[in-house]
């Protein structure tokens, strides 16, 4: 699944970056954001330290805003700020009880999220929410309604292509399962996200310096 997931990724900022004009490599990259937020639930569900969880992946979102900014999206807060805030409100979400007001403290935060640049705004966080909290049948169709929401709301039609991790998610069972056990090493998991951005914000850089 890491694998996968990290390779969707390359995929789809080299080709926003060098091939904008070609949808596919924008339509293999939607399948990376759901498995890390799938990535993200389990962390929380099964992790030792939380404080230590949190941190890594503050220092990560740090690491990472300087390229993320200069290459992808000036002005805004990179995915992994997402998966954090997302993080943290599993944790408050986890001290509350059900009802009113976690569905009020859901909605502020959504809007929050879209309000301010974070990378996948509310789709982000409630999509994080689907896998910690639906059941195995609800997850497909609950992924699907969120995904047609916002094609409805922001034209995001390549984002179907996402549901492609959810199908197998839901019912792939032990094929899933050994998918999942396929992990790289906790070194490359982790600074992938920054490695990869840094890399190719020399490249660009270069290609600019060097372009006559």
């Amino acid at each position: 699944m890491q694998w996968i997931a990290m390779l969707t990724m390359l995929i789809d900022h080299t080709g926003l970056l060098f091939f904008p004009d070609e949808a596919i490599w924008r339509i293999i990259g939607r399948i990376a954001f759901p498995l890390y937020a799938y990535a993200l639930v389990q962390g929380y569900r099964h992790t030792s330290n939380f404080r230590n969880y949190m941190l890594r992946l503050a220092l990560i979102a740090a690491i990472s805003q300087i390229p993320y900014q200069l290459v992808l999206k000036p002005g805004g807060l990179n995915v992994v700020a997402t998966l954090l805030v997302s993080l943290l409100i599993l944790k408050l979400l986890e001290r509350i009880r059900p009802g009113a007001v976690s569905v009020l403290v859901i909605a502020l935060c959504c809007l929050a999220m879209e309000v301010l640049p974070f990378d996948y705004g509310a789709y982000g966080l409630l999509l994080v929410l689907i896998f910690k909290y639906a059941r195995s049948s609800q997850l497909l169709l609950m992924h699907l309604g969120l995904n047609l929401i916002y094609l409805a709301a922001y034209g995001w039609l390549i984002q179907m292509a996402s549901l492609v991790v959810t199908l197998p998610i839901a019912y792939g069972g032990g094929m899933w399962r050994k998918v999942e056990a396929s992990r790289a090493p906790a070194w490359l998991w982790r600074s992938f996200y920054p490695a990869h951005l840094y890399i190719l914000m020399f490249v660009v850089y270069g290609m600019r310096i060097l372009a006559p």
